[in-house]
């Protein structure tokens, strides 16, 4: 099996290399909070410090009740025994494929690693298309043909995964889609993961957001985390809500667990005991996060659109999904070439995420625009008007400048009309 290294850290690592080397580039494809970590938060780590001991393999019994009251308090009651820490989500789905077995329906595009992690424990992914406007869950009419046909063959097909809201698109999938989905889960006894990570960060808090486990709680696994609500990427810990019953998947994953990680960090499983409570100091700076993400990611998408090119809306966490098929130069792999290597724009490939590699789609991180130093990044985030601050504003420009010089660049290399190329004939 040949294992490469996934595309956002590999495009990240090039980045910095071009950085360094006294390249400008508009680092827009790592998905990276971007913020700092809360005092609140160094101050916890700092005081577990001695905590040096491996600790249960599920997790301390603190962080398991305080994820459980971060469930309960958005509606979901839960019981302690259901949670599963690990350090990341990322680690705890990887583990869930092992424990859980057999082929896997995606959401087309999804988050890079969901496919590559399918493929390190020998599922075959089924990769679906969402529903026109929406994202991060496949289309359930859809999933239940590609799951009938792929029992037809043999395949055995044990689950299917979304996100809410997504990674890449930015989007969040209406309640009624996920509601038919959980019900095509029931009809095909599929077990649903949903990826929950970026769920504090919808930009709108009034929008609907509707989990499968509101509906289905007996055949939904939820997985989230700390590294993008609080910007705790680097510290590792993640959390799992596993159905209500399901023994023998909870025995399952304790045992992938125990060869894999053993138990998250002790100091850090500490802290994130003292976020996942909700202290009034660490809700208020992930509102102010979710502000922040939201008016860049707006202002990134006006960028887009005045370069005609087609994006949704983004509407959670700090991702937008243009299409530039209208320049017509090239697919993804072309588009993100062009814009790197002669506009300074870094961003990620459509194809990086399952889709079509001649569609010319783009996934865009906006969260490192905030600032280069702390204290600029707390500026942004504590701004009124965070597009007015210098370094932001002067990134959008940039932005700005490169898209429209790739539009011109279109019109430049454009087929000339027949009349141009034809001398007229003489007149008489």
């Amino acid at each position: 099996m040949t294992v490469t290294l996934s595309a956002t850290l590999a495009a990240n690592e090039d980045i910095e290399r071009r950085r360094r080397a006294g390249e400008r580039v508009l680092h827009l494809a790592f998905g990276e909070a971007g913020l700092p970590v809360h005092p609140a938060l160094r101050d916890k780590l700092a005081a577990a410090s001695e905590r040096n001991g491996y600790g249960p393999v599920a997790g301390a019994s603190g962080l398991r009740a305080a994820a459980a009251g971060y469930w309960t308090r958005r509606g979901l009651a839960t019981d302690p025994e259901l949670v599963v820490s690990g350090p990341g989500s990322k680690s705890l789905l990887y583990g869930l494929l092992l424990a859980i077995g057999g082929d896997i329906v995606l959401p087309m595009p999804s988050w890079v690693s969901y496919a590559a992690q399918a493929d390190l424990v020998g599922s075959r992914p089924i990769l679906v298309p969402a529903p026109s406007g929406e994202g991060g869950v496949p289309d359930p009419e859809l999933v239940t043909a590609q799951v009938v046909r792929a029992r037809a063959q043999g395949r055995t097909v044990s689950s299917v995964l979304v996100t809410l809201p997504d990674n890449p698109t930015g989007r969040l999938a209406s309640p009624e889609t996920v509601a038919r989905l959980v019900e095509v889960a029931r009809e095909l006894d599929l077990t649903i993961i949903s990826d929950e990570i970026y769920r504090d960060l919808v930009h709108d808090p009034s929008l609907p957001y509707v989990s499968p486990a509101d509906l289905a709680p007996e055949r939904t696994i939820i997985t989230t985390g700390l590294s993008k609500s609080l910007a705790l990427g680097g510290w590792r810990i993640g959390v799992a809500r596993l159905p209500e019953n399901d023994q023998l998947l909870r025995r399952q994953l304790l045992a992938v667990a125990s060869e894999i990680w053993s138990a998250p960090a002790a100091p850090v499983q500490e802290a994130a005991t003292y976020a996942f409570n909700d202290p009034p100091e660490l809700t208020e700076r992930i509102a102010r996060s979710r502000r922040l993400h939201g008016t860049v990611a707006r202002a990134v998408h006006e960028r887009f659109v005045e370069a005609g090119a087609d994006v949704p809306m983004p509407q959670g966490g700090f991702y937008l999904y243009p299409d530039l098929g209208h320049l017509r130069l090239g697919g993804s792999a072309e588009i993100t070439k062009l814009l790197l290597e002669e506009h300074g724009i870094g961003v990620l490939p459509g194809h990086a995420f399952g889709d079509d590699p001649s569609a010319a789609r783009v996934r865009v991180a906006v969260s490192l625009l905030y600032g280069d130093t702390t204290e600029e990044r707390l500026t942004a985030l504590t701004s009124p008007d965070p597009l007015r601050l210098p370094w932001i504003a002067d990134n959008l420009d940039f932005l700005s400048t490169g898209l429209r010089e790739l539009s011109m660049r279109r019109h430049a290399t454009a087929p000339k009309p027949r009349s141009a190329l034809v001398p007229a004939p003489c007149g008489g």
